[in-house]
Protein backbone atom coordinates (compact mmCIF):
# COMPACT_ATOMS: atom_id res chain seq x y z
CA UNK A 1 0.00 0.00 0.00
CA UNK A 2 2.40 2.41 1.24
CA UNK A 3 4.26 2.04 -3.08
CA UNK A 4 1.09 2.22 -4.27
CA UNK A 5 0.43 5.88 -2.32
CA UNK A 6 3.88 6.81 -3.70
CA UNK A 7 2.81 6.04 -7.33
CA UNK A 8 -0.43 7.53 -7.37
CA UNK A 9 1.07 10.47 -5.68
CA UNK A 10 3.55 10.96 -8.71
CA UNK A 11 1.60 9.87 -10.97
CA UNK A 12 -0.68 13.02 -9.65
CA UNK A 13 2.66 15.09 -9.64
CA UNK A 14 3.05 14.50 -13.49
CA UNK A 15 0.14 14.51 -14.96
CA UNK A 16 -0.67 18.50 -12.68
CA UNK A 17 2.88 19.19 -13.28
CA UNK A 18 2.22 18.67 -17.19
CA UNK A 19 -0.62 20.45 -17.20
CA UNK A 20 0.94 23.59 -15.52
CA UNK A 21 3.58 22.82 -17.95
CA UNK A 22 6.43 21.89 -15.65
CA UNK A 23 9.76 21.17 -16.95
CA UNK A 24 11.07 17.93 -14.84
CA UNK A 25 7.63 16.67 -14.83
CA UNK A 26 6.90 16.55 -18.76
CA UNK A 27 10.16 15.12 -19.32
CA UNK A 28 9.31 12.45 -17.15
CA UNK A 29 5.74 12.48 -18.17
CA UNK A 30 7.27 12.00 -21.88
CA UNK A 31 9.75 9.10 -21.11
CA UNK A 32 6.72 6.91 -19.54
CA UNK A 33 3.78 5.56 -21.36
CA UNK A 34 0.60 6.49 -19.29
CA UNK A 35 -0.86 3.51 -19.77
CA UNK A 36 2.10 1.77 -18.63
CA UNK A 37 2.28 3.87 -15.78
CA UNK A 38 -1.49 2.97 -14.87
CA UNK A 39 -0.75 -0.75 -14.85
CA UNK A 40 2.18 -0.76 -12.36
CA UNK A 41 -0.30 1.52 -10.12
CA UNK A 42 -3.01 -1.16 -10.03
CA UNK A 43 -0.36 -3.63 -9.33
CA UNK A 44 0.92 -1.88 -7.03
CA UNK A 45 -3.07 -1.07 -5.19
CA UNK A 46 -3.93 -5.24 -6.26
CA UNK A 47 -0.70 -6.80 -4.64
CA UNK A 48 -0.63 -4.65 -1.31
CA UNK A 49 -4.53 -5.14 -0.95
CA UNK A 50 -4.44 -8.38 -1.24
CA UNK A 51 -2.02 -9.14 1.70
CA UNK A 52 0.96 -9.75 -0.12
CA UNK A 53 4.04 -10.22 2.13
CA UNK A 54 5.53 -7.46 1.26
CA UNK A 55 8.93 -8.49 0.57
CA UNK A 56 8.09 -10.32 -2.25
CA UNK A 57 5.49 -7.63 -3.16
CA UNK A 58 8.29 -4.70 -3.64
CA UNK A 59 10.12 -7.41 -5.82
CA UNK A 60 7.85 -8.34 -8.17
CA UNK A 61 6.86 -4.33 -8.36
CA UNK A 62 9.88 -3.57 -9.21
CA UNK A 63 10.45 -6.45 -11.83
CA UNK A 64 7.09 -4.69 -13.12
CA UNK A 65 8.11 -1.06 -13.04
CA UNK A 66 11.30 -1.89 -14.54
CA UNK A 67 9.82 -3.94 -17.55
CA UNK A 68 6.45 -1.01 -17.80
CA UNK A 69 8.21 1.95 -17.35
CA UNK A 70 12.50 1.59 -17.52
CA UNK A 71 14.00 1.16 -21.57
CA UNK A 72 17.31 0.14 -19.54
CA UNK A 73 18.66 -3.57 -19.34
CA UNK A 74 17.76 -3.43 -15.37
CA UNK A 75 18.37 -7.16 -14.97
CA UNK A 76 22.40 -6.70 -15.63
CA UNK A 77 22.95 -4.99 -12.62
CA UNK A 78 20.83 -6.93 -10.15
CA UNK A 79 23.33 -8.91 -8.91
CA UNK A 80 25.38 -5.70 -7.91
CA UNK A 81 22.48 -3.96 -6.68
CA UNK A 82 21.69 -6.59 -3.61
CA UNK A 83 25.43 -7.37 -3.24
CA UNK A 84 25.96 -4.07 -1.92
CA UNK A 85 23.62 -4.00 1.26
CA UNK A 86 23.92 -7.59 2.08
CA UNK A 87 27.45 -7.31 2.52
CA UNK A 88 27.29 -3.87 3.98
CA UNK A 89 29.38 -3.90 7.65
CA UNK A 90 26.77 -1.44 9.59
CA UNK A 91 24.15 -3.91 8.62
CA UNK A 92 25.96 -7.18 10.47
CA UNK A 93 24.46 -5.51 13.50
CA UNK A 94 20.69 -5.76 13.26
CA UNK A 95 20.96 -9.97 13.73
CA UNK A 96 23.52 -9.10 16.37
CA UNK A 97 21.73 -6.34 18.34
CA UNK A 98 18.48 -9.28 17.93
CA UNK A 99 20.28 -11.92 19.52
CA UNK A 100 21.55 -10.04 22.52
CA UNK A 101 17.80 -9.16 22.83
CA UNK A 102 16.30 -12.62 22.43
CA UNK A 103 18.81 -14.22 25.13
CA UNK A 104 18.24 -11.37 27.17
CA UNK A 105 14.34 -12.33 26.90
CA UNK A 106 14.69 -15.52 28.27
CA UNK A 107 17.77 -15.22 30.76
CA UNK A 108 15.22 -13.41 32.89
CA UNK A 109 17.16 -10.37 33.60
CA UNK A 110 13.91 -8.36 33.14
CA UNK A 111 11.94 -9.40 36.18
CA UNK A 112 15.03 -8.21 38.50
CA UNK A 113 14.97 -4.86 36.48
CA UNK A 114 11.33 -4.29 37.11
CA UNK A 115 11.43 -5.16 40.73
CA UNK A 116 14.36 -2.91 41.42
CA UNK A 117 13.05 -0.04 39.66
CA UNK A 118 9.88 0.01 41.39
CA UNK A 119 11.54 0.07 44.54
CA UNK A 120 12.62 3.84 43.61
CA UNK A 121 9.35 4.82 41.99
CA UNK A 122 7.23 2.97 43.64
CA UNK A 123 6.02 5.58 46.36
CA UNK A 124 4.94 8.19 43.35
CA UNK A 125 0.90 8.03 42.74
CA UNK A 126 0.64 5.24 40.04
CA UNK A 127 3.52 4.48 41.18
CA UNK A 128 3.62 1.03 39.24
CA UNK A 129 2.89 2.92 35.39
CA UNK A 130 5.95 4.86 36.27
CA UNK A 131 7.95 1.49 37.04
CA UNK A 132 6.17 0.55 33.68
CA UNK A 133 7.97 3.11 31.49
CA UNK A 134 11.42 3.13 33.25
CA UNK A 135 11.97 -0.47 33.06
CA UNK A 136 11.01 -0.08 29.22
CA UNK A 137 13.40 3.04 28.87
CA UNK A 138 16.03 0.87 30.57
CA UNK A 139 15.65 -2.49 28.65
CA UNK A 140 14.96 -0.92 25.10
CA UNK A 141 18.64 0.32 26.17
CA UNK A 142 19.81 -3.13 25.65
CA UNK A 143 17.29 -4.42 23.09
CA UNK A 144 16.46 -2.41 20.28
CA UNK A 145 13.75 -3.50 19.20
CA UNK A 146 10.10 -2.10 20.40
CA UNK A 147 8.48 -5.60 19.97
CA UNK A 148 10.69 -7.59 21.81
CA UNK A 149 10.49 -4.44 24.95
CA UNK A 150 6.78 -4.76 24.25
CA UNK A 151 6.99 -8.60 24.66
CA UNK A 152 9.37 -9.29 27.52
CA UNK A 153 8.37 -6.00 29.79
CA UNK A 154 4.52 -7.06 29.36
CA UNK A 155 5.09 -10.52 30.66
CA UNK A 156 6.99 -9.36 33.87
CA UNK A 157 4.66 -6.32 34.71
CA UNK A 158 1.48 -7.81 33.67
CA UNK A 159 1.14 -10.64 36.91
CA UNK A 160 1.53 -7.41 39.06
CA UNK A 161 -1.52 -5.27 37.70
CA UNK A 162 -4.03 -8.40 38.40
CA UNK A 163 -6.48 -7.52 41.13
CA UNK A 164 -4.99 -4.26 41.62
CA UNK A 165 -6.29 -0.83 41.40
CA UNK A 166 -5.12 0.50 38.53
CA UNK A 167 -7.38 0.73 35.38
CA UNK A 168 -6.80 -1.68 32.45
CA UNK A 169 -6.60 1.02 29.70
CA UNK A 170 -3.83 2.86 31.19
CA UNK A 171 -1.90 -0.44 32.16
CA UNK A 172 -1.97 -1.38 28.60
CA UNK A 173 -1.38 2.07 27.42
CA UNK A 174 1.57 2.99 29.69
CA UNK A 175 3.12 -0.72 28.60
CA UNK A 176 2.58 -0.18 24.78
CA UNK A 177 4.11 3.53 25.20
CA UNK A 178 7.51 2.10 26.55
CA UNK A 179 7.46 -0.77 24.22
CA UNK A 180 7.37 2.00 21.71
CA UNK A 181 11.24 3.49 23.20
CA UNK A 182 12.31 0.01 21.86
CA UNK A 183 14.04 2.01 18.80
CA UNK A 184 14.01 5.37 19.84
CA UNK A 185 16.42 4.91 22.99
CA UNK A 186 20.22 3.19 21.81
CA UNK A 187 20.78 0.50 20.14
CA UNK A 188 17.98 0.65 17.75
CA UNK A 189 17.35 -1.47 14.96
CA UNK A 190 15.86 1.70 12.95
CA UNK A 191 18.52 3.76 13.34
CA UNK A 192 20.70 1.52 11.21
CA UNK A 193 18.79 1.00 8.30
CA UNK A 194 18.44 4.53 8.09
CA UNK A 195 21.96 5.25 8.48
CA UNK A 196 22.91 2.29 5.39
CA UNK A 197 20.08 3.86 3.16
CA UNK A 198 21.10 7.28 3.65
CA UNK A 199 24.65 7.38 4.62
CA UNK A 200 24.45 9.06 7.75
CA UNK A 201 26.63 7.87 10.83
CA UNK A 202 24.85 5.35 13.13
CA UNK A 203 27.33 6.27 16.22
CA UNK A 204 26.10 10.39 15.34
CA UNK A 205 22.17 8.83 14.68
CA UNK A 206 22.71 7.28 18.94
CA UNK A 207 24.12 10.21 20.14
CA UNK A 208 21.33 12.47 18.47
CA UNK A 209 18.56 9.80 20.14
CA UNK A 210 19.74 10.47 23.72
CA UNK A 211 18.03 13.72 24.21
CA UNK A 212 14.79 13.48 22.34
CA UNK A 213 14.55 10.07 24.52
CA UNK A 214 14.71 11.65 27.76
CA UNK A 215 11.94 13.95 26.64
CA UNK A 216 9.92 11.01 25.61
CA UNK A 217 10.07 9.63 28.84
CA UNK A 218 9.42 12.22 30.72
CA UNK A 219 6.87 13.34 29.07
CA UNK A 220 5.24 9.82 29.31
CA UNK A 221 5.85 9.77 32.91
CA UNK A 222 3.93 12.89 32.69
CA UNK A 223 0.61 11.25 31.39
CA UNK A 224 0.85 8.85 34.31
CA UNK A 225 1.33 11.76 36.90
CA UNK A 226 -1.61 13.67 35.40
CA UNK A 227 -3.80 10.44 35.18
CA UNK A 228 -2.57 9.09 38.73
CA UNK A 229 -3.88 12.46 40.13
CA UNK A 230 -7.02 12.70 38.47
CA UNK A 231 -8.43 9.67 38.74
CA UNK A 232 -6.75 9.52 42.33
CA UNK A 233 -4.76 6.64 42.08
CA UNK A 234 -2.96 5.98 45.21
CA UNK A 235 0.96 4.06 45.16
CA UNK A 236 0.84 0.95 45.69
CA UNK A 237 3.48 1.04 47.88
CA UNK A 238 2.69 3.21 51.06
CA UNK A 239 5.65 2.01 53.21
CA UNK A 240 8.58 3.99 53.09
CA UNK A 241 11.96 2.31 51.87
CA UNK A 242 15.19 2.96 53.64
CA UNK A 243 17.74 4.33 51.14
CA UNK A 244 19.84 1.27 52.27
CA UNK A 245 17.12 -1.03 51.11
CA UNK A 246 17.30 1.35 47.82
CA UNK A 247 20.98 1.12 47.43
CA UNK A 248 21.02 -2.80 47.77
CA UNK A 249 18.04 -2.94 45.13
CA UNK A 250 21.18 -1.47 42.88
CA UNK A 251 22.29 -5.11 42.60
CA UNK A 252 19.21 -6.08 40.45
CA UNK A 253 20.07 -3.23 37.87
CA UNK A 254 24.03 -3.94 37.99
CA UNK A 255 23.53 -6.93 35.03
CA UNK A 256 21.43 -4.47 33.15
CA UNK A 257 23.54 -1.43 33.62
CA UNK A 258 27.22 -3.54 32.82
CA UNK A 259 25.53 -4.72 29.48
CA UNK A 260 24.30 -0.98 28.73
CA UNK A 261 27.79 0.09 29.24
CA UNK A 262 29.30 -2.86 27.44
CA UNK A 263 27.18 -1.82 24.32
CA UNK A 264 26.90 1.94 24.56
CA UNK A 265 29.86 2.94 26.11
CA UNK A 266 32.26 1.58 23.24
CA UNK A 267 30.36 2.96 20.58
CA UNK A 268 30.78 6.79 22.97
CA UNK A 269 34.06 6.33 23.72
CA UNK A 270 35.28 5.34 20.04
CA UNK A 271 36.51 2.16 21.03
CA UNK A 272 33.93 0.40 18.67
CA UNK A 273 31.87 0.43 16.06
CA UNK A 274 27.63 -0.46 16.56
CA UNK A 275 28.65 -3.73 14.64
CA UNK A 276 31.46 -4.84 17.01
CA UNK A 277 29.72 -3.37 19.80
CA UNK A 278 26.50 -5.47 19.19
CA UNK A 279 29.01 -8.55 19.09
CA UNK A 280 29.95 -7.16 22.56
CA UNK A 281 26.64 -7.45 23.56
CA UNK A 282 25.75 -10.72 22.64
CA UNK A 283 28.80 -12.26 24.07
CA UNK A 284 28.05 -10.00 27.60
CA UNK A 285 24.25 -10.97 27.28
CA UNK A 286 25.22 -15.21 27.17
CA UNK A 287 27.91 -14.61 30.00
CA UNK A 288 25.33 -12.77 31.68
CA UNK A 289 22.71 -15.39 30.87
CA UNK A 290 24.99 -18.46 32.23
CA UNK A 291 25.93 -16.67 36.05
CA UNK A 292 22.37 -16.44 36.23
CA UNK A 293 22.43 -20.02 35.42
CA UNK A 294 19.55 -19.42 32.31
CA UNK A 295 21.64 -20.74 29.64
CA UNK A 296 21.44 -24.10 28.31
CA UNK A 297 21.22 -25.18 24.46
CA UNK A 298 17.42 -24.95 23.92
CA UNK A 299 17.61 -21.22 25.10
CA UNK A 300 20.63 -20.41 22.35
CA UNK A 301 18.60 -22.50 19.90
CA UNK A 302 15.27 -20.77 20.02
CA UNK A 303 16.95 -17.29 20.23
CA UNK A 304 18.94 -17.67 17.44
CA UNK A 305 15.62 -18.64 15.76
CA UNK A 306 13.25 -15.86 16.26
CA UNK A 307 16.62 -13.82 15.62
CA UNK A 308 16.90 -15.62 11.88
CA UNK A 309 12.88 -15.32 11.12
CA UNK A 310 13.02 -11.49 12.27
CA UNK A 311 16.51 -10.95 10.21
CA UNK A 312 15.11 -12.27 7.00
CA UNK A 313 11.67 -10.96 6.83
CA UNK A 314 14.13 -7.62 7.50
CA UNK A 315 16.12 -8.77 4.40
CA UNK A 316 14.18 -9.88 2.55
CA UNK A 317 11.88 -6.14 2.34
CA UNK A 318 15.70 -4.31 2.14
CA UNK A 319 16.25 -6.38 -0.53
CA UNK A 320 12.94 -5.59 -2.56
CA UNK A 321 12.76 -1.80 -1.80
CA UNK A 322 16.61 -1.67 -2.94
CA UNK A 323 15.32 -3.38 -6.13
CA UNK A 324 12.28 -1.08 -6.61
CA UNK A 325 14.24 2.13 -5.35
CA UNK A 326 16.35 1.15 -8.05
CA UNK A 327 14.48 1.46 -10.81
CA UNK A 328 12.74 4.68 -9.34
CA UNK A 329 15.87 6.33 -9.52
CA UNK A 330 16.81 5.53 -12.87
CA UNK A 331 13.35 7.20 -13.98
CA UNK A 332 14.27 10.15 -11.72
CA UNK A 333 11.30 9.95 -9.66
CA UNK A 334 13.08 11.21 -6.21
CA UNK A 335 15.25 14.00 -8.01
CA UNK A 336 11.63 14.90 -9.28
CA UNK A 337 10.06 14.65 -6.11
CA UNK A 338 12.96 16.78 -4.63
CA UNK A 339 12.67 19.34 -7.31
CA UNK A 340 8.62 19.71 -7.17
CA UNK A 341 8.43 20.13 -3.13
CA UNK A 342 11.25 22.45 -3.43
CA UNK A 343 9.40 24.85 -6.08
CA UNK A 344 6.04 24.65 -3.74
CA UNK A 345 4.93 28.21 -1.96
CA UNK A 346 5.32 27.02 1.02
CA UNK A 347 8.18 27.31 3.94
CA UNK A 348 10.26 24.46 4.80
CA UNK A 349 8.58 23.53 8.22
CA UNK A 350 5.07 23.44 6.09
CA UNK A 351 6.44 21.16 4.00
CA UNK A 352 8.08 18.80 6.53
CA UNK A 353 5.29 19.17 8.90
CA UNK A 354 3.46 17.63 5.50
CA UNK A 355 6.12 14.89 5.23
CA UNK A 356 5.34 13.91 9.13
CA UNK A 357 1.66 13.77 8.22
CA UNK A 358 2.34 11.05 5.71
CA UNK A 359 3.72 9.54 7.88
CA UNK A 360 1.59 9.58 10.36
CA UNK A 361 -1.17 8.21 8.47
CA UNK A 362 0.64 5.43 7.19
CA UNK A 363 1.33 4.35 10.76
CA UNK A 364 -2.52 3.46 11.33
CA UNK A 365 -1.62 0.43 8.34
CA UNK A 366 1.97 0.09 7.81
CA UNK A 367 4.30 -2.11 9.59
CA UNK A 368 7.47 0.91 10.93
CA UNK A 369 10.52 -0.68 9.29
CA UNK A 370 9.15 -1.78 5.86
CA UNK A 371 7.54 2.13 6.43
CA UNK A 372 11.43 3.53 6.49
CA UNK A 373 13.00 1.36 3.96
CA UNK A 374 10.81 2.04 1.10
CA UNK A 375 9.94 5.66 1.61
CA UNK A 376 13.09 7.10 2.86
CA UNK A 377 14.97 6.76 -0.76
CA UNK A 378 12.36 8.89 -2.00
CA UNK A 379 12.12 11.58 0.96
CA UNK A 380 15.44 12.10 1.87
CA UNK A 381 16.66 14.35 -1.42
CA UNK A 382 13.17 16.11 -0.60
CA UNK A 383 14.42 16.76 3.54
CA UNK A 384 18.04 17.78 2.10
CA UNK A 385 16.77 19.83 -0.81
CA UNK A 386 15.07 21.81 2.23
CA UNK A 387 18.06 22.30 4.10
CA UNK A 388 17.23 20.12 7.29
CA UNK A 389 20.41 17.90 8.81
CA UNK A 390 19.85 14.16 7.87
CA UNK A 391 20.80 13.18 11.56
CA UNK A 392 18.04 15.28 12.78
CA UNK A 393 15.55 13.93 10.23
CA UNK A 394 16.72 10.38 11.27
CA UNK A 395 15.71 10.98 14.85
CA UNK A 396 12.28 12.40 13.61
CA UNK A 397 11.72 8.83 11.67
CA UNK A 398 12.63 6.98 14.24
CA UNK A 399 9.98 8.77 16.64
CA UNK A 400 7.10 8.34 13.90
CA UNK A 401 8.30 4.66 13.42
CA UNK A 402 6.84 4.21 17.11
CA UNK A 403 4.33 6.03 17.04
CA UNK A 404 3.77 3.86 13.71
CA UNK A 405 4.23 0.62 16.52
CA UNK A 406 1.33 2.19 18.38
CA UNK A 407 -1.29 3.76 15.89
CA UNK A 408 -4.37 1.74 16.06
CA UNK A 409 -5.49 -0.58 14.49
CA UNK A 410 -2.66 -2.20 12.91
CA UNK A 411 0.72 -1.27 15.57
CA UNK A 412 2.38 -4.53 16.26
CA UNK A 413 2.92 -3.86 19.55
CA UNK A 414 -1.20 -3.37 20.88
CA UNK A 415 -1.31 -6.99 19.58
CA UNK A 416 1.65 -8.32 21.34
CA UNK A 417 -0.17 -7.09 24.68
CA UNK A 418 -3.25 -7.86 23.73
CA UNK A 419 -2.08 -11.77 23.32
CA UNK A 420 -0.38 -11.29 26.38
CA UNK A 421 -3.28 -10.18 28.73
CA UNK A 422 -4.28 -12.85 31.70
CA UNK A 423 -7.62 -11.41 32.19
CA UNK A 424 -10.18 -11.38 29.06
CA UNK A 425 -10.61 -7.85 27.57
CA UNK A 426 -11.35 -6.35 24.18
CA UNK A 427 -8.44 -4.78 22.09
CA UNK A 428 -10.01 -1.29 22.36
CA UNK A 429 -8.88 -1.34 25.91
CA UNK A 430 -5.40 -0.85 24.36
CA UNK A 431 -6.32 1.29 21.69
CA UNK A 432 -7.86 3.68 23.71
CA UNK A 433 -5.47 3.56 26.30
CA UNK A 434 -2.05 4.15 24.33
CA UNK A 435 -3.95 7.17 22.69
CA UNK A 436 -2.64 10.17 25.55
CA UNK A 437 0.90 8.84 24.47
CA UNK A 438 0.58 8.71 20.88
CA UNK A 439 -0.51 12.19 21.47
CA UNK A 440 2.70 13.58 23.75
CA UNK A 441 4.82 11.52 21.22
CA UNK A 442 3.82 13.63 18.65
CA UNK A 443 4.23 16.80 20.91
CA UNK A 444 7.60 15.54 21.33
CA UNK A 445 8.38 16.09 17.44
CA UNK A 446 6.90 19.59 17.47
CA UNK A 447 9.23 20.33 19.93
CA UNK A 448 12.22 18.92 18.21
CA UNK A 449 10.90 21.24 15.01
CA UNK A 450 11.22 24.06 17.31
CA UNK A 451 14.38 23.01 18.74
CA UNK A 452 16.56 20.79 17.00
CA UNK A 453 19.57 21.42 19.13
CA UNK A 454 18.06 18.97 21.85
CA UNK A 455 19.07 16.08 19.24
CA UNK A 456 21.85 18.01 17.68
CA UNK A 457 23.76 19.26 20.65
CA UNK A 458 25.10 16.01 21.52
CA UNK A 459 26.70 15.07 17.91
CA UNK A 460 28.32 18.75 17.46
CA UNK A 461 29.82 18.92 20.46
CA UNK A 462 31.25 14.89 20.66
CA UNK A 463 31.86 14.13 16.77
Amino acid sequence: MIAAVFVVLMALIIGVSSLMGGNTAALVSQSVPWYALLAVVLAFVAFFAGGVYIGAALTALALLAGFGLSDRPFWNFIGEMLWAPSTNFVLVSVPLFLLMGEVMLRAGLSDRLYRALNVWVGRLPGGLLHTNIMACGVFSAIAGSSVATAATMGSVALPYFEKSHYPPKLVLGSLAAGGALGNLIPPGITFIIYGLITETSVGALYLAAIGPSVLVVLLFLAVIFYYSIKLKISAENTVRVSWTAKLLSLVDLLPTILLIGLVLGTIYAGWATPTESAALGVGGSIVLALVDRKLNWQMLRESMDATARTTSMIALILFGAYFLNYILSSLGIPQMLAKFMTGLPLPGWAIMLVIIGFYLALGTFMEGISMVITTIPLLFPVVKALGYDPIWFGVVITMLVEIAMISPPDGTVLYVLQGMRRQPGPITDVFTGVLPFMLVYMLAILVLMVFPAIALWLPNQLM
